[in-house]
């Protein structure tokens, strides 16, 4: 059994998952789907992306609704071709963390490459500060296009949330510990680092696709009706409006609308209800760490 849900007094019958919604501020449409997933209620988080240009209505809407269960996106690129975002403590291409247009690289690669992991750092930490600056009660972490899993980037970014006390977004690795690969072992020996101090590990996750535009009510259905007993489950989606700014910004719009449909259907609430699945967000994990 999970040892938070131990902590947290779940039973081994239980099955708990959170339902979160990536990338809210990135345009407006991310917000106002988040703002409507949040009234049906099967959403139950989700991480704000502060360098982005929504990300002040976003810290308005939390300051407004203080409730709100909302961790940040660390967003270290920008994979848009028309609409760029950069850092907001730096604009030193010595960092490694721009491009030559003075952006977030488009891809994770380039920052796994060539970010400086101190400025990575700094980075990464101006983001929670400017979360909670604005007012917004930070419940959790995790990086934009695992951005920050190189094995240089990886234990300074654990460091950061156990020093600050938030939380990060992980799910146990699948291959074994053993394994002969530096990979492998800096993520085993950080994420078994974030457990001893009470940080929750998810034992199952699942991801609404964003090349699928069909129908995704059914895979909701699917990922609720196979939650281990016992484990903590997780489901991430990138919710969104149909709007103009949308079809502007996303190549993969139509899916990011589908992911947004499918968790509107209150029919979902009878579904989730009769699986016996119990939904949490991420400030009740947050009370579980300890120094």
């Amino acid at each position: 059994m999970n040892p938070i849900l131990t902590q947290l007094g779940f039973s081994p019958t239980d099955r708990v998952a959170v339902i979160h919604a990536d990338d809210v501020g990135m345009c407006q449409a991310s917000l106002s789907a988040f703002v409507d997933l949040l009234e049906v209620g099967i959403v139950t988080t989700g991480s704000t992306m502060v360098p982005c240009a929504w990300f002040p209505a976003t810290a308005a809407f939390c300051r407004e609704n203080p409730q709100v269960d909302l961790g940040v996106h660390i967003t270290l690129t920008c994979e848009w071709e028309n609409y760029r975002w950069g850092p907001i403590s730096t604009v030193d291409q010595t960092s490694g963390l721009l491009d030559e247009s003075g952006y977030f690289p488009l891809g994770t690669s380039a920052v796994w490459e060539k970010a400086n992991a101190e400025a990575a750092l700094i980075e990464t930490e101006a983001q929670i500060d400017r979360a909670l600056a604005a007012g917004i009660d930070v419940t959790h972490m995790e990086d934009h296009m695992a951005a920050l899993r190189h094995p240089r980037l990886l234990p300074h970014f654990v460091d950061l949330g156990l020093r600050r006390r938030i939380p990060l977004r992980f799910t146990r690795p699948p291959y074994p510990s053993s394994e002969d690969n530096e990979w492998v072992k800096v993520t085993y020996q950080s994420l078994s680092r974030l457990e001893g101090h009470g940080s929750a590990l998810f034992d199952y996750s699942v991801g609404l696709p964003l090349e699928d535009p069909g129908d995704q009510i059914w895979l909701v259905k699917a990922f609720m009706s196979h939650l281990p007993a016992g484990g903590l489950s997780l489901l991430v989606l990138h919710p969104a409006k149909d709007t103009p700014e949308l079809r502007a910004i996303a190549p993969d719009w139509p899916s990011r609308v589908a992911n947004y449909k499918a968790l509107m259907n209150r029919e979902l609430h009878t579904y989730i209800k009769d699986q016996g699945v119990q939904l949490i967000g991420f400030k009740i994990l947050k009370d579980c760490l300890h120094p």
